[in-house]
């Protein structure tokens, strides 16, 4: 997710909020970084003030919207007058939200676009006996629930979600986490480590040597048999 957002207290609540709520999250105080942060990096949602300095709210929806990429915009705005929402959403943006807004409205609109952002996923993500709720970020193993952190949570929902397809640690790192994190760090392999501690034998998580981590899909599982 990325946060584009003029006033810094502001758009750093909303950051510790979705991230909170077990989301990676990076944080641009104009419209200029904003840009920047989006030639970059793919995101999934971008939550957008309409009104920035150096490069207005507006203008940065319009560059998203013909880019070609799958980011969805959630535009936030001081005005309530219907037609300054007609005008945010005729811009192409997904959805628009009013100053002052209740928090929980605006995690449930974010994970409701990042649905979208991506291809569509089931309600429960399951792989044998694993089942993980993302609405509810709750996980089960054989029927008893297992807790775990918001990250380990967030790596074990990108690699349900993929499929059996092998995730890097690269690509878990900018899922997870956010772009303060160190690229030559060893948190997505402690992470990994406790993961799979948590989580119980027999071991699900699978590591493909130079390449990555994956948990291999019923129909992978099946041609394998």
């Amino acid at each position: 997710m990325l946060v584009v957002e003029d006033e810094k207290p502001l758009a750093d609540a909303v950051a510790r909020g979705l991230r909170r709520d077990g989301m990676a999250v990076d944080v641009a105080y104009d419209g200029e970084s904003g840009q920047e942060k989006t030639s970059i990096t793919r995101y999934d949602v971008v939550v957008l003030d309409r009104d920035l300095p150096a490069m207005s709210g507006d203008e940065l929806c319009r560059e998203l919207m013909t880019s070609g990429e799958l980011t969805r915009v959630i535009m936030l705005t001081a005005s309530d007058a219907v037609e300054d929402r007609v005008e945010g959403l005729s811009l192409g943006a997904d959805d628009y939200l009013v100053k002052p807004f209740a928090f929980p409205e605006l995690i449930a609109r974010v994970r409701a676009l990042g649905r979208r952002a991506t291809p569509a996923q089931p309600p429960l993500l399951t792989a044998q006996d694993l089942e993980l709720d993302p609405a509810k970020r709750i996980v089960r193993r054989s029927g008893g629930e297992v807790e775990l952190t918001r990250k380990e949570l967030g790596v074990l929902e990108v690699l349900l979600a993929a499929g059996g397809a092998v995730i890097s640690s690269e690509e878990l790192l900018e899922r997870v986490w956010d772009e303060n994190a160190d690229p030559f760090t060893t948190t997505v392999r402690v992470t990994m480590m406790s993961l799979r501690k948590k989580l119980g034998e027999p071991g699900i998580i699978e590591t493909v040597v130079g390449a990555g981590y994956r948990v291999p899909s019923a129909a992978a599982e099946r041609v394998r048999d």
